[in-house]
C-alpha cells in the first residue's frame, strides 16, 4: 500500500461543478448510456450542486453550428449561473471568460461532467490539474460514442490523477452523515432512483 496516500473528499465548501457541453446536437452522440439514463444522470448531478449550494458554471461550444443549444434544463435550473457560451475553443480551459469564472469561484476542487467524455471532459479535467486544481469528473453524467472511447478517456484522465466518480458517490461524499439532512438527501436521491424511492417508501411505511 502507498503510505503517502491521503484520503482528499469532497468538500461542499470547497468544490465548485462545471457543466461543459451539454448541448443537443452533441448529446445525440452519446452512445454509452441510453438517452433516458442519461439524461436522468445529468438531471441528478444538477440538482445535487443545487442542493448542496455548489457554485455552478454551464458552458458550450459552437452552439450557433451542428452542438446545438444548452440542455434547457440546465439553464432553467441555474437562470444566475456565469454562462459562457464558446465562440469556437474546443477547450474550454482555453476560453479566458470561462477559466475567469472558474477562478472566481475560489473554489480548488472541481466537479466536471460534459460531452463528449474524451474531449470537451478530459481537456478542462487536464488543463485543470496542471494548474494544480484537484478534479473529479462525474462519470455517468458524461457520455460518448462508446465504451472504447469513454476508457480512453478516463484512462487518461486517471493518469493525471483526475478521480473519477458518480453522481451517486458525489452526493453522498458531500453529504457526509445522513443525520445532517435525512429528508433532504432521500428526496435527491429517489427523484433520479427508482429504486432508491422504492427503499425510502418502504422505510417511511414502517413509521
Amino acid at each position: 500500500m502507498d503510505e503517502t496516500f491521503r484520503y482528499r473528499r469532497l468538500d461542499k465548501d470547497d468544490a465548485a461543478v462545471l457543466l461543459v457541453d451539454h448541448q443537443s446536437g452533441l448529446c445525440n452522440l452519446v452512445g454509452d448510456f441510453s438517452p433516458d439514463e442519461f439524461k436522468n444522470n445529468v438531471l441528478a448531478l444538477a440538482d445535487a450542486a443545487k442542493y448542496f449550494k455548489l457554485p455552478t458554471i454551464l458552458t458550450t461550444s459552437f452552439e450557433q453550428g451542428p452542438n446545438g443549444p444548452l440542455v434547457p434544463e440546465l439553464k432553467e435550473r441555474f437562470p444566475d449561473a456565469p454562462y459562457i457560451a464558446r465562440p469556437g475553443q474546443i477547450n474550454a480551459w482555453d476560453n479566458e471568460d470561462f477559466v475567469a469564472a472558474v477562478k472566481a469561484t475560489g473554489k480548488r476542487q472541481l466537479i466536471i461532467a460534459g460531452v463528449v467524455t474524451e474531449v470537451c471532459v478530459a481537456f478542462p479535467a487536464l488543463s485543470a490539474r496542471e494548474e494544480g486544481y484537484e478534479v473529479f469528473v462525474v462519470t455517468d453524467a458524461s457520455g460518448t460514442f462508446n465504451k472504447t472511447t469513454r476508457d480512453a478517456a478516463w484512462l487518461r484522465m486517471q493518469a493525471a490523477g483526475v478521480q473519477p466518480m458518480t453522481w451517486f458517490g458525489m452526493a453522498c461524499e458531500l453529504h457526509r452523515d445522513w443525520r445532517n439532512d435525512v429528508e433532504g438527501l432521500a428526496a435527491l436521491l429517489s427523484n433520479h432512483l427508482p429504486a432508491y424511492r422504492n427503499l425510502i417508501t418502504s422505510h417511511n411505511a414502517r413509521g
